[in-house]
């Protein structure tokens, strides 16, 4: 996995060759992290879900993406000046609390997805939606968390105290799981340390851009980085805070990178012949959940929690591999659940429905949600009147399935009026900040040369209908939608 760092910047540090980045030097407890099963999971689950299906080159993992992070995160906490000498941070002890906080942040970045869900956001929504299931029983009462891969993650941090646990490792080297597991969700008490893990440019976003784009071919994620590390800078956000943000002439730059990862999400997250087959996960893994045939979230607690290795197979492989065998014993009953496995398996897409509505639309959403609603709205009636039209003159063969994105596509944060008054809106993490040679930190889209000023109200509503042949059949024979030309 790694080796000795010959021409390195420290002497004793372990490094990693990374496919963007060359070599990654990593610290000794880095190197135990990365060594846990519960890190090496995570070779075994894809970074992009069902992309692959689509794009043949995209089967790199959330394993190597982790460690892209922690070092993107390395590079932008070195610029911005806010890091500690080479010796200081591979040091075992850590004499600063500015060392605590480079070291703890470089960690964040390693361990961010380490609950990621097999086929990564995919099966999460599954999760998500299914809830905490009251069949359930657990010889240990254990709190009850939302089902999401950032509350799984820091559950891992804190709850692994055994040799080759995070929560030993973490201990042994003198290093604060809880400051961690805040960064990680956000949520820690040092404002720039939430805008590097959660932002509009955070070292996520910095990695896996760069790295989709390799692994796919598709060329949208591309950016000038180095120019943008370059212009990293930090400000003094009052209160003994720190924030960070971007010097003026990297405005344009930082705006190519948030256009580039828009246009990312339009057309390769949410490409049409991809996404169909992760909206179809989703509803498999949801069936499967109320049919309690594959491990609920409070199993996955409690195999954490008493080191049951069935966790570390909880993977990509071990979702296929359930969704085989459950079609092998033909346990499923319900029609469409069976019928959506077996695609699922086999690639065979549905059909995809075009109707005005589902529409994909570059929508000014502005100050007002209600645009949003309506569009939903009229999304879901006439769903309605596809379902009436197939219950009425269906034969119990046909289905349909809406996938209506509870988040849209956006070029950056956008800020309502009536959030927050205009002398604190640099104290927001998300939005870019931009810098000043005074040191005066403003946001990117109050800016008068910015183009995100403008483009920050916009957003891309993504609908998409599918259904299998046999609906199809019968909604063109009844005239449901308007024939393509």
């Amino acid at each position: 996995m790694s080796h000795r760092h010959r021409n390195g910047q420290a002497r004793n540090a372990r490094v990693i060759y990374d496919v963007l980045y060359g070599f990654v030097p990593i610290t000794e407890w880095e190197e135990k992290i990365i060594n846990s099963p519960y890190f090496q999971r995570l070779r075994w689950i894809k970074q992009l879900g069902f992309a692959n299906y689509i794009f043949p080159g995209a089967e790199h993992n959330r394993f190597a993406h982790t460690i892209g992070v922690m070092h993107s995160m390395d590079r932008m906490i070195r610029n911005i000046g806010i890091g500690v000498s080479d010796q200081e941070l591979f040091s075992r002890k850590t004499p600063s609390k500015q060392a605590m906080l480079h070291k703890c942040l470089r960690i964040a970045a390693l361990l961010h997805d380490i609950g990621t869900f097999p086929f990564s956001h995919a099966i999460e929504y599954a999760y998500m939606k299914h809830g905490n299931d009251d069949r359930r029983t657990v010889r240990k009462k254990l709190k009850e968390l939302p089902n999401s891969h950032e509350h799984l993650g820091s559950f891992i941090i804190k709850n692994t105290m055994h040799e080759g646990g995070i929560t030993q490792i973490l201990e042994d080297y003198g290093l604060d799981g809880r400051l961690i597991s805040k960064i990680i969700k956000g949520d820690s008490p040092y404002l720039i340390a939430n805008q590097l893990m959660h932002s509009d440019l955070d070292a996520d976003r910095m990695d896996y851009l760069m790295r989709d784009s390799h692994y796919t071919g598709i060329k949208y994620g591309q950016f000038d980085r180095d120019y943008i590390l370059a212009n990293l800078v930090s400000f003094d956000a009052g209160k003994g805070q720190q924030g960070f943000g971007v010097r003026p002439n990297a405005l344009h730059a930082v705006e190519d990178f948030l256009i580039a990862r828009f246009w990312w999400y339009s057309q390769v997250i949410k490409n049409p012949g991809s996404a169909k087959f992760d909206i179809m996960s989703t509803h498999v893994a949801k069936g499967l959940l109320q049919e309690d045939l594959i491990h609920q979230f409070q199993d996955l607690l409690q195999m954490i929690t008493e080191r049951d290795e069935r966790f570390f197979w909880w993977n990509d492989v071990y979702f296929l591999s359930r969704c085989q065998e459950i079609r092998h014993q033909g346990i499923i009953r319900d029609h469409k659940l069976s019928e959506l496995i077996e695609m699922l398996l086999y690639r065979r897409a549905p059909k995809t429905i075009h109707h005005p509505a589902f529409e994909h639309r570059f929508v000014e959403f502005g100050n007002d949600d209600s645009v949003r609603a309506k569009l939903v709205k009229n999304v879901h009636s006439v769903v309605r009147d596809f379902e009436r039209i197939i219950e009425k003159h269906g034969k119990g063969k046909e289905w349909i399935l809406a996938d209506i994105p509870h988040k849209d596509v956006v070029f950056t944060t956008g800020i309502k009026k009536h959030q927050v008054r205009d002398k604190k809106r640099h104290l927001l993490s998300e939005p870019v900040k931009i810098v000043d040679r005074s040191g005066k930190a403003s946001l990117l889209i109050d800016q008068s040369q910015s183009l995100m000023k403008h483009l920050s109200g916009f957003t891309n509503f993504v609908p998409s209908v599918y259904c299998n042949e046999e609906a199809y059949a019968l909604l063109s024979s009844r005239r449901a939608f308007p024939k393509r030309k």
